[in-house]
């Protein structure tokens, strides 16, 4: 038996355990539940991932006195700043770890959602929906069914609606802590290369959020509004 047959069964018991309370809906409460389990077991990894980032900025103003020592030598600088981080034990993509770790479940979600067939055996969980719209269906396949007004448009919008709260919600708690962590700078009045650029962009990623949302299936596309939501809630109190 394949991991998409296990996990596709999987879900039907949890949906079975789960009807009583939901309903028709309760596929769509399983994987709202598998996400959040999802997250407990990342959540380890988060905490190290905020530990981390506090600790790195605290080495800004060490990394600012070799950028202004080695300037000119890019090689000497990279060591240096590496040397740095192993002194000091910290990891400098300790950050990515939580979301890495998040890509299996996400991907195992879309495959299920996006096939017709698991196991060779016709994929029973593409019956199930959240209220009118199907669990397998898109957010074109609800524009193009009832319109966007429609039952299955009405439960993109709120999904959309979600997750443009919690990006401007990310959008506001980034700027604040951009600007009170400002990066030190190189020299009298000189960024690192790049930095400004990346610094504008940031507070802007959470917004990508509503193309994912719009172009995998809904099953994804509720895993990603709940750990997208879960996250913005667990920085909030981590970062704090």
């Amino acid at each position: 038996m394949s991991v998409f047959s296990v996990f596709a069964n999987l879900v039907e018991h949890f949906a079975d355990l789960l009807h009583p309370l939901f309903g028709a809906s309760a596929a769509a409460a399983a994987i709202v539940l598998f996400t959040a389990l999802v997250r407990l077991l990342v959540h380890p990894l988060s905490r190290a991932a905020a530990k981390g980032q506090k600790a790195r900025t605290a080495l800004q103003p060490k990394i600012a006195e070799l950028r202004k020592t080695h300037k000119k030598d890019p090689e000497k600088l990279k060591e240096a700043v590496l040397e740095l981080h192993a002194e000091e034990k910290v990891s400098p993509v300790s950050g990515c770890l939580p979301s890495l770790f998040q890509m299996p479940a996400f991907f195992l979600l879309y495959h299920l959602f996006s096939n017709t067939s698991v196991g060779g055996q016709a994929n029973e969980l593409l019956t199930h929906q959240l209220f009118a719209a199907p669990l397998g269906g898109r957010w074109a396949d609800a524009l193009g069914g009832g319109g966007m007004f429609g039952g299955a448009g009405l439960v993109y919008l709120g999904l959309f609606a979600v997750v443009a709260v919690v990006a401007a919600f990310n959008y506001r708690r980034t700027k604040r802590m951009m600007a009170t962590n400002n990066p030190v700078p190189v020299a009298d009045g000189e960024q690192v290369p790049g930095l400004g650029a990346v610094s504008k962009v940031m507070p802007f990623m959470s917004f990508f959020t509503l193309f994912t949302v719009a172009v995998v299936p809904l099953a994804a596309a509720l895993y990603v509004v709940t750990s997208t939501t879960w996250s913005a809630v667990e920085r909030a109190a981590l970062y704090s």
